[in-house]
Parts: C-alpha cells; structure tokens; sequence
C-alpha cells in the first residue's frame, strides 16, 4: 500500500495578485534602501556622484558633535519608550475601572494623538518660555523659580522627551485597555477567592497577561524615538549648540549645508540602528511565547 502525501495547500489568489503590490514595495522602499547604500558610499550632488568608500561613515563617528545626535537619540527613545509604557498601562488600567465619566476621560487621553505634532510644539515652546511662558509663571506666583526648559542644555533634550510623551501616551494606553479587555475576569475572581490583594493581583495576573500589548508599546514608541525629528526640530532646531540634537535633526542639518553623501550615512546609520535594537528585541519575545 502506497504512501499517498498530503498536497501543500494552495493560495486561493493567483500570483500575479501580487505583482502590483510588489511594485509599488519595490519602488517606494526597495529601490530607495538600495540607493541610500550606494549614494552613502559616495560624494554626491544633484548631478555627480564619486565613490570615496567609506569615509562618509569615519567622518560621522570621529565628529563629536554627531556622536553627541546619536547618543541623544538613544537617550530620547529609551525615556520616550518607558514613559509611555509605564503612563500608558497606569492610565489603562484606571480607564478600565469603574470611574466617574470613563469615556470622556479616556477621549481626553486620546485626543493629544490627533493634534498637529508641529502645533504641539510650537504651542509647548510658547508655554515653557523661561520668564513669559505660564509654566514658569505658575511656578513663579507659587514661589518656585522656573526653569529654562528648552535654553538649559541639560533640560533641552529631557522637556522636549516630556511632551513626547503627553502627545503619545494615549495611543499607548488606548492599545493596553485592548490587552486589559482580553483578559478574562476569571483570573481576577479566583484571585480575589484566594485572598490576593490588588497589588498582587496587577503583578500576578495583570503584568504577565497584557506581555503582548507592552511589547507592542514598546517597539512602536521605541521606532518612533529614535526616528523623532518634527517635534524637536519645531521646539528646539537642536538646540541650545546641539545639546537636542538627534540623528534626524543632524541629517536635516547636513543636509542643509550640502553635505549629501555624509547625511546619506546618518540615514543608513539610522536604519541600521533600528534594525539592531527592534530585531533582536522582536526575535526574544517570539521566542519566548513559543517556549511558554
């Protein structure tokens, strides 16, 4: 008696379904990473290219004020990242409780993700001038000496982080009350029967069950730091010196000057850094629901 095997299952759309799409990925995205290596290998203009190798890359990194772009870029995303998802999950858990007016409060928490990004900033940087801003104000009237939040160069980079932060804490929170909805009360009452306090019980049951929502968090807040550009450029331009500065702004500003080639690499560099720290991250969590 013969072996029969069972046929692969066919896709029910034929292949040149998938033509279009693979157009239009080629064109928009692979097309342009290719050029991006190649054009950061050269010097280049609007119409000459000479390839110097990689002396694009060694003049990035033996800069010191780039180096300092791509140490404030690690900065900013990792504050950024854990702040939303520390914020987010707090809110969502409290949004999901029986409180007074949830919904109105949970549209308060969403609404800063649908404003302007540039109108924020501008708004912010009126309202953190050091002697006419009403934050600074406010703290003067109660006794407190404000701040130059975006004229110190230590507070730059941290205030301009800080409203990052109000504006995407509510996509952060609105995506855990997704993961908080999953989670079935059952857990909670056999808790509650054994006698678990709330505190034991968000440790227990709530932190490991929302992993997935949190990874989510993360990646997209961490991908969004170390890309954030029009937030810093409309508050700060980098600035004071280039305390603020971050690898998009250093990019936008090389290539500003006519530096072409030398900001190609900041994008490559800026790829390459993404891909190293989203990729890895991204491998151990799938890892880690195979294994559980």
């Amino acid at each position: 008696m013969t072996e029969t095997r069972p046929h692969s299952r066919k896709s029910p759309y034929p292949l040149w379904f998938f033509i279009p799409a693979a157009i239009i990925y080629g064109v928009l995205f692979l097309f342009p990473t290719i050029s991006s290596l190649w054009y950061s290998l050269t010097r280049w203009d609007l119409s000459t290219a000479q390839f110097i190798g990689l002396e694009n890359f060694q003049q990035f990194f033996s800069e010191p004020f780039l180096i300092k772009g791509l140490i404030n870029t690690l900065i900013y995303a990792v504050t950024t990242s854990g702040l939303k998802t520390v914020c987010g999950l707090l809110l969502a858990v409290l949004l999901t409780s029986n409180i007074f007016a949830r919904g109105f409060l949970r549209t308060l928490v969403f609404f800063p993700v649908l404003v302007s990004t540039i109108g924020i900033g501008i708004t912010f940087t009126v309202m953190m001038h050091p002697t006419k801003g009403i934050i600074n104000v406010t703290l003067a009237t109660l006794g407190i000496p404000g701040p130059g939040w975006l004229t110190n160069p230590t507070l730059a980079l941290f205030s301009v982080a800080l409203v990052d932060v109000w504006k995407g804490v509510g996509l952060a929170t609105l995506i855990f009350i997704a993961g908080l909805a999953a989670i079935s009360p059952d857990y909670y009452e056999a808790a509650r029967i054994d006698g678990a306090t709330r505190l034991q019980q968000f440790i227990r049951i709530t932190l490991p069950l929302v992993r997935p929502a949190t990874v989510i968090v993360v990646t997209l807040s961490l991908i969004g730091g170390l890309r954030s550009f029009d937030l810093i450029w409309a508050m700060t331009r980098g600035g004071p010196g280039f305390s603020s500065d971050v690898i998009a702004s250093v990019i936008y500003k090389q290539y500003q000057a006519g530096f072409y080639g030398l900001s190609t690499a900041g994008n490559v560099i800026l790829f390459a850094l993404i891909a190293v720290i989203i990729l890895p991250f991204t491998l151990w969590f799938n890892r880690r629901e195979v294994e559980e």
